[in-house]
């Protein structure tokens, strides 16, 4: 039997913590007969889920930081919650935010314990990934639901997600403005969270993510030398324009097929779709572009690929390069290395002209 409340689940993470959300969201969907209420930081979730039959409305918050009485908008999502106190509530924060930001706004909305479940109560298995200890998660019950919310067969263990028709349109319209539609789009993510800070681009030497410029520029003549009529887009937001720029400069005059692109999130999810490839760094768009089935080299450093690797449902790849216990930082990773992965990487299910440059190479 089903129970009508439709589940809350918690989570102030960032866009990948966003993205690895999905499984579960799904999981408590089949199991509750319910979409999903999610609260979360920043504008992620609505962008994420737009498509996306488990989630049903989001709760944003800008930051999760500070005393809860000097945040209006975390007393404005109490009061949303107030009205969803009858509800399963699932808390996916590590117990010391758990402690200092969620009980608080949960005690000022009212919700019974009853009705709550933490994922700091269903600890993490040694070598398990993240989203196998979400979905372990799943099968947790608030004591309130327990004898009306029933098991459910197993959900998908990599998340997966959707464009909208409006995302689509969107670019397209964009592509064919650039004079790129039509053509093989292979993307490079050389920027993650810590890349760039206040006071300009962070020191490589506290980066265990950074892999030189010069490393990125040789990469990307190494891929217009195989192939030569493929787009090449150096993605990031807009604040990590500058060091694009500082790479797309570095490249030289060689290759006229690299250009630099900071992408609305929803435009870069549908280009993700139909990309012909993705090499990025271990980051939050390596985890959408997994999610959306495009063919991706991911580089780590100091993180375990057990935990963290980018998954995926649709039939593409995701090849990783590096990562503990052998590699502690990107920088230890060289170009061959990442061209010989990419090339191997078997064709998005979305391209149309699947790797047809790179088998061309091979047979010559």
């Amino acid at each position: 039997m089903h129970n009508t409340h439709s589940p809350v689940v918690i989570r102030f993470g960032r866009l990948g913590d966003t993205v690895l959300l999905q499984p579960l969201l799904q999981k408590l969907h089949h199991r509750f007969g319910q979409p999903c209420q999610l609260l979360a930081l920043g504008d992620w979730p609505s962008v994420l889920y737009s498509a996306q039959p488990e989630v049903a409305g989001h709760i944003s918050l800008r930051t999760q930081h500070g005393p809860l009485w000097m945040h209006p908008q975390r007393w404005r999502a109490a009061l949303l919650l107030r009205q969803r106190r009858l509800s399963p509530f699932y808390i996916c924060e590590p117990a010391p935010r758990t402690q200092t930001k969620i009980r608080p706004m949960l005690a000022l909305a009212g919700v019974p314990a009853e009705r709550c479940t933490f994922i700091q109560d269903t600890p993490l298995r040694e070598g398990e990934h993240w989203v196998d200890w979400l979905l372990r998660f799943g099968d947790t019950t608030p004591a309130a639901f327990r004898k009306t919310c029933l098991p459910v067969a197993a959900s998908s263990a990599a998340p997966q997600l959707r464009v909208t028709p409006t995302e689509r349109a969107d670019l397209d319209a964009w592509l064919r403005a650039q004079g790129m539609d039509g053509r093989p789009l292979v993307l490079l993510q050389p920027a993650n969270k810590r890349t760039v800070r206040w006071n300009g681009v962070r020191r490589a030497a506290d980066d265990s993510k950074s892999w030189p410029v010069e490393r990125w520029a040789e990469l990307v003549r190494a891929i217009s030398g195989r192939m030569p009529q493929a787009q090449i887009l150096l993605c990031g937001s807009a604040a990590e324009g500058g060091y694009l720029q500082t790479i797309l400069a570095a490249i030289g005059p060689s290759s006229s097929r690299a250009v630099a692109a900071a992408l609305p999130l929803g435009r870069l999810k549908a280009l993700l779709q139909i990309a012909h490839s993705m090499i990025s760094v271990d980051t939050g768009p390596a985890h959408l572009a997994a999610a959306m089935g495009c063919p991706l080299v991911v580089l780590f450093g100091d993180r375990s690929p057990l935990l963290w690797a980018p998954r995926s449902v649709a039939g593409s790849a995701v090849a990783v390069v590096g990562g503990l216990p052998d590699v502690r930082r990107v920088d230890q990773i060289d170009v061959a290395q990442v061209v010989a992965v990419w090339q191997r990487l078997p064709p998005s299910m979305a391209t149309a002209d699947p790797f047809a440059a790179l088998a061309d190479v091979a047979a010559g």
